[in-house]
């Protein structure tokens, strides 16, 4: 009998283990989208579950103050956040279901607002302008009202998912942006009535685009904005515009200085290839600029249009839109005499890809992707390109900055170019690329995502170390499900943010957090500066500072985009002083996130300012 009794609690036991396991298993689910027809496939990490019709938009007077995104115009969005496993390999979680517009451009912005905006010339967003604010609508489907009464940007909070429409009039469609010294959003270009376009985004709670229709002096569409050291703008090249011009920040008008820049005719393919459009360009620590067009580049001085010297080509393909490559310029060490300056350009792919991936074309045909990076050390006289090769092919991708130094690689396509339906293949999973190790060893693939970033998608770092990524729109309009729309890839609404592998579970040992109200915002080129963090016990070896500089990201490019590593003082006692970065031709006046890096684990970002 005893012997019985025994076995009947064994047996017990294990139904209940049984059934607990049933409960509590992570089960992945298959997630299919248009393209995957027929076909699906599973998450392998995280708790994910099928992606719902995204719910009706919710009057903001329906939503608390407190809950949920706080108050003042704009609509809320249902935030659905989904359990994410961090791992060695990162891991992801979707933000929100449907933010409204779908972000072809991104702007993180100094009061934590994500700032992004698609096009007002194609079509009806999904979220209306809040004031109502109509005009008449230019394309998009046949049946759709003939006024266009939606949202074409908003501000996006990267914390509750709360969504603000902002009012913007002229087409900011493959524009280009920046934040001022003020750090207001400064977004110039586009399409059909942008192409001379300034427009001003302020950061603040209720703040629409203040804009100038024909402030530019040549037209910019796919141009590439970069700041100066003085603050100003440079806007260089666009389409059929073979030039660049200077201007201030934070005015609407003003008399700009235009210079020829004999680089983007040069690298401008016939046929209406051109793969020359949103040339990289970046500040150099002596007040030049880096600037690349389709596979050349050169030392630009800026003030005079003269080029001080022409580096060697970049063998393997075109990197510049409709290729579109990707491209940063790596982490610059202050703690050298003499820090490295390297350019990083990787991706991209042929010079005829776009003659053969193009919507006209009666049999298209998809090239596959470049696959290899080029780096070029600047500091090194004659020196050449170092090539060597991504785990797999990527074409539209972002390339991020990370607070480590490492350099993330996301979203795009391993085959075709960008441009409407232009690619194939969606490359799913991130790729670390950390530009201190030895070459061979620089490459690490990260767990994928389930949703396919073509063209029109992009990505921010976070303050908290996340990554913010949205956007995907393939189409001449928003091609969704629920309108029964024919699409190879939908518009995608959805946001979501990875975690790269330093915010695993076992890393959280190593995070040290900044106090906040007693580390200095307002900083001065070359003064020393304390961070104090709540950790007394960490090494001075085992801590760098990090200065990011968040960037506009569109088409696959970066722009404005800089990580300095600050020069080490002292640590001690939970004190770290460090110096800023000893002029603007360094770190050019603005706002910057700082990271205090202990043992390659960034804590969370502060806000600074320099002068």
């Amino acid at each position: 009998m005893g012997r019985l009794l025994r076995c009947l609690v064994i047996l017990s036991l294990l139904h209940v283990i049984h059934s607990h396991e049933e409960e509590t298993s992570i089960k992945a689910p298959k997630i299919k989208f248009g393209f995957f027809k027929g076909f699906s496939f599973s998450i392998p990490f995280g708790k994910q579950q099928e992606p719902k019709e995204a719910p009706p938009p919710i009057a903001t007077s329906d939503v608390p103050e407190d809950g949920g995104g706080g108050g003042g115009a704009g609509m809320y969005y249902g935030v659905e956040r989904l359990e994410s496993k961090t791992g060695r390999l990162g891991s992801w979680e979707i933000h929100s279901q449907n933010a409204g517009v779908c972000a072809m451009h991104i702007q993180l912005m100094p009061n934590n607002k994500a700032a992004w905006h698609d096009s007002t010339s194609n079509g009806l967003s999904e979220i209306d302008n809040s004031p109502p604010f109509c005009r008449p609508r230019a394309g998009g489907r046949q049946t759709d009202s003939k006024q266009d009464c939606t949202a074409h940007a908003v501000q996006y909070d990267i914390e509750t998912a709360h969504v603000r429409p902002v009012k913007v009039d002229s087409s900011p469609w493959c524009s280009s942006g920046g934040l001022s010294r003020m750090g207001s959003l400064i977004s110039t270009g586009g399409d059909k009535d942008g192409l001379k376009s300034v427009r001003i985004l302020k950061p603040c709670k209720d703040c629409n685009f203040e804009e100038n229709k024909r402030a530019l002096f040549a037209n910019r569409w796919y141009a590439t904005q970069h700041t100066l050291d003085d603050g100003n703008f440079v806007l260089v090249g666009g389409r059929n515009s073979y030039n660049y011009e200077i201007v201030p920040p934070d005015t609407l008008t003003f008399t700009p200085q235009l210079f020829e820049l004999a680089l983007l005719e040069d690298t401008n393919d016939d046929a209406g290839r051109e793969n020359n459009l949103y040339p990289f360009v970046n500040l150099l620590p002596d007040g030049n600029l880096f600037v690349f067009a389709n596979h050349k580049s050169i030392i630009l001085e800026p003030r005079t249009g003269n080029t001080i010297r022409p580096l060697p080509d970049l063998p393997g393909g075109s990197r510049n839109y409709p290729a579109s490559g990707m491209s940063a310029l790596l982490p610059i060490d202050l703690n050298t005499d003499v820090p490295d300056i390297e350019i990083l350009v990787c991706g991209g792919n042929t010079r005829e890809a776009y003659i053969l991936s193009d919507l006209q074309q009666p049999k298209r045909t998809f090239v596959e992707a470049a696959r290899d990076c080029g780096r070029l050390n600047l500091n090194v006289e004659g020196a050449d390109w170092e090539k060597e090769d991504m785990p797999t092919p990527r074409v539209m991708g972002d390339m991020l900055l990370l607070p480590t130094g490492d350099v993330l690689i996301t979203n795009g396509a391993k085959a075709g170019t960008s441009a409407w339906d232009a690619a194939d293949e969606p490359n799913l999973s991130p790729v670390l690329y950390s530009p201190g190790k030895e070459k061979g060893a620089r490459f690490q693939e990260m767990a994928p995502s389930a949703i396919p970033r073509m063209y029109h998608s992009c990505s921010a770092v976070l303050p908290d170390g996340k990554i913010l990524v949205a956007g995907s729109n393939t189409n001449a309009f928003y091609k969704l499900e629920k309108y029964g729309d024919d699409f190879k890839f939908p518009t995608e609404l959805r946001v979501e943010k990875f975690s790269p592998p330093y915010l695993a579970p076992e890393m959280v040992i190593n995070r040290v957090e900044i106090m906040d109200g007693e580390t200095e915002r307002e900083l001065k080129y070359g003064v020393q500066f304390d961070l104090l963090i709540g950790s007394r016990d960490v090494k001075q070896n085992d801590i760098k500072v990090t200065m990011y500089s968040p960037p506009f990201t569109t088409h696959g490019y970066s722009m404005n985009q800089r990580l300095l590593i600050l020069k080490l003082v002292l640590v001690q006692n939970g004190r770290i002083r460090v110096i800023a970065p000893p002029t603007a031709r360094f770190a050019p006046p603005g706002h910057y996130l700082v990271f205090v890096v202990h043992r390659e684990v960034p804590s969370r970002g502060i806000w600074v300012h320099i002068e």
